[in-house]
């Protein structure tokens, strides 16, 4: 018997070496992360951002947060598929369940966008965030390379939807700048133009002399007869100003489709409400297959901000709207008007003025390759590309014909 004492101790001193320990506590899901942070500061910062975020931008947004009635969650985090895909602002809210402003800014290079939900007091009426930001006509045009300017003109939407207060003026720092370009012939150009005059190809230079003669009067016969002139061509907006507007759309019409199909899961619904919830989903799918698009293309954020504003208007049973024929991204084209004396389009009310005085809008710019070489890009209306080339804009963004949702289905662009 004392032999096997011994002996079991050793058994027992082996088993406890070889039981599995302990596994490790799982980290907790990002949201509950964002908010155990929040219980000691308001402004969240992912820690892989934290070391280079400027200590302006968080100032500037704390002092914006402390001029308004209700506590800001402000949360800075990279841009991944999960914090993309998931809808934040209504996970945390329901983690802190407070009333409030959530905001979500996620960066990915230096480009910034976010979601938002402003949460009341029970019984407090007041309007709606994003009719506020609908009717701020500075909204788009705010810079997305640093997050504190369109946070802070967030905050401040979300006041005047509280309570009622007028909206700021937004700084001009904080405005994107008018960027303008030259037209002409690219450095490269000018010098392989010399090069060939010094090298005395006359023959070669005549050759491209007849065929830039023969396309410029080809494009002439080819463009439309439109009333008056286009002055004051600059160059197209910034791709990322795009896919902002197209974001933030994306966004709001994927909340008023969520909110369309609870409605439909708790009542008896007619079936036009259930076409409208098809048409929506529809409309929303073929704007997130456009904005998948990261070429340098403008014609696919473009169309993804038409579809997805479409959207919103057919889950919120407001009616689709046709675009304005001459810029996409305008107002929806609400006035039928006369481009010449046998054409007719939807145009919003200011490109419809710009007509009544004989002149043609500037129009959504694109790029179109130009020059000696064609290696320089010119500015250009999108409705002079060819329509084989860009489908997209055959029927000007489906201000003609409304057909975008069928187009992206089959896979034009």
């Amino acid at each position: 018997m004392s032999a096997r004492i011994p002996r079991l101790g050793v058994l027992l001193a082996v088993l406890a070496f070889l039981a599995p320990s302990p596994a490790a506590a799982a980290a907790p899901e990002l949201p509950d992360q964002i908010a155990a942070g929040w219980k000691a500061d308001r402004i969240f910062v992912y820690d892989a951002l934290r070391p280079a975020f400027p200590k302006s931008e968080l100032d500037r947004i704390r002092a914006a947060a402390g001029t308004v009635p209700f506590p800001v969650y402000v949360a800075l985090l990279p841009r991944t598929p999960a914090t993309r895909d998931l809808d934040l602002p209504t996970l945390l809210q329901a983690r802190v369940g407070q009333p409030g402003l959530y905001l979500v800014w996620t960066v990915s290079d230096d480009y910034w966008a976010g979601t938002e939900t402003l949460i009341r007091p029970g019984g407090l009426k007041g309007r709606n965030l994003t009719r506020v930001q609908l009717d701020d006509q500075q909204d788009n045009k705010i810079v997305t390379d640093r997050p504190a300017p369109r946070i802070v003109r967030t905050i401040q939407q979300a006041a005047t939807a509280y309570d009622g207060r007028a909206l700021p003026a937004v700084p001009a720092g904080d405005l994107t700048p008018e960027r303008r370009y030259d037209n002409g012939l690219s450095a490269t150009d000018k010098g392989d133009r010399a090069a060939f005059i010094g090298m005395g190809v006359g023959g070669v230079l005549g050759f491209v002399l007849v065929i830039v003669l023969t396309l410029r009067r080809r494009d002439r016969r080819s463009a439309p007869r439109k009333r008056g002139t286009q002055s004051g061509l600059t160059g197209p907006v910034n791709i990322w100003s795009v896919r902002g507007k197209a974001d933030r759309w994306i966004v709001k019409a994927g909340k008023t489709l969520k909110r369309l199909e609870t409605q439909i899961s708790r009542t008896d619904v007619s079936s036009e409400v259930l076409d409208r919830r098809d048409d929506a989903k529809a409309r929303l799918a073929a704007a997130r297959t456009l904005r998948a698009d990261e070429s340098d293309d403008l014609t696919a954020p473009a169309g993804a901000f038409v579809l997805a504003r479409q959207a919103h208007e057919a889950a919120s049973g407001a009616g689709v709207r046709p675009p304005c024929f001459f810029n996409p991204l305008h107002e929806p084209g609400t006035v039928q008007a006369a481009w010449s004396d046998e054409t007719e389009v939807p145009a919003c009310t200011s490109c419809a003025k710009v007509l009544e005085r004989g002149e043609t809008p500037r129009g959504f710019l694109v790029w179109k390759k130009s020059g000696l070489l064609r290696l320089d890009h010119k500015a250009v209306p999108y409705w002079t590309l060819n329509p084989k080339e860009q489908p997209l804009v055959a029927t000007g963004f489906g201000a003609l014909e409304d057909d975008l949702t069928e187009r992206v289905s089959r896979g034009d662009r």
